[in-house]
């Protein structure tokens, strides 16, 4: 009988060791100046473990934490906060936590996209699986989005510290350099 088991000693001629995406990746910025904006009606820098985690996690990847504002869910606070991310060379990504649900007050996701010139659809979909994964139904109440904006990098995610941990370390931390390196392009 032929043996139809197959072991490579050295990559398929024409392909590297690493996956194209893998070299992406790697040729992508390592230091990103970000604005964080918690978007909220209650919260305080004291009481926003959201934005202090988003803070924190971004620190600890080396990049940039170039403006931080809290605001409440109110499409023109966000609109002119993007406007003065946009007019700032020193910020290429914006992440805003919070105003992603359906409730009335939910405002965020009206914001922003309407705004996004090229939209990320894969991660609010691979957010809202995972998501799916961690709490079941819930999850499709979600409204996380992403996209670029005049050169810059836009993600909005629900303001829950679960919510900002799973995106955070699932999605935009490993990808936010490839994303800025093809937006460089």
């Amino acid at each position: 009988m032929p043996d139809h088991s197959h072991t490579h000693s050295s990559p398929t001629p024409g392909h590297s060791e690493n996956p194209s995406h893998v070299e992406h990746k790697d040729q992508g910025p390592h230091e990103i100046g970000c604005m964080v904006i918690t978007c909220s009606d209650t919260r305080t820098p004291e009481t926003d473990t959201s934005g202090q985690l988003i803070q924190q996690l971004l620190n600890q990847r080396r990049h940039r934490v170039s403006s931080y504002t809290i605001i409440k869910d109110e499409p023109e606070e966000i609109r002119r906060l993007l406007s003065e991310a946009v007019s700032n060379d020193s910020i290429e990504t914006v992440i805003i936590n919070g105003g992603t649900g359906i409730s009335r007050r939910d405002a965020t996701f009206e914001a922003i996209d309407g705004l996004l010139e090229k939209r990320l659809d894969g991660f609010g979909e691979i957010f809202r699986y995972l998501s799916y994964k961690e709490i079941g139904s819930p999850a499709m109440l979600s409204r996380a989005t992403a996209g670029l904006y005049k050169g810059k990098v836009i993600f909005s995610v629900p303001g829950s510290k679960g919510a900002v941990q799973l995106a955070m370390e699932e999605l935009i931390l490993p990808e936010m350099g490839h994303i800025v390196g093809e937006m460089r392009k």
